[in-house]
């Protein structure tokens, strides 16, 4: 019998927590870029709608602009 019994009980299941640990660091990397993402800040287009919206630029500036963004 020996120790042969025990190491296959081992490695049978070193795939599972191999599994577990891949999910882990990939949940991890969702959720850091989710938070990224949502960080309050405004995104480029919305500062270019705002600054249109005040009048702080005239139309051709912001079509060219935003041409630009896109």
């Amino acid at each position: 019998m020996g120790w042969d019994h025990y190491m296959g009980f081992g490695g049978g299941f070193m795939w599972v927590i191999w599994i577990l640990v891949i999910a882990a660091i990939v949940w991890l990397v969702v959720a850091m870029s989710r938070q990224d993402r949502s960080s309050g800040e405004p995104s480029p287009r919305e500062i270019l709608d705002r600054r249109y919206a005040r009048g702080e630029i005239d139309k051709e500036t912001y079509q060219r602009m935003k041409d630009e963004l896109d």
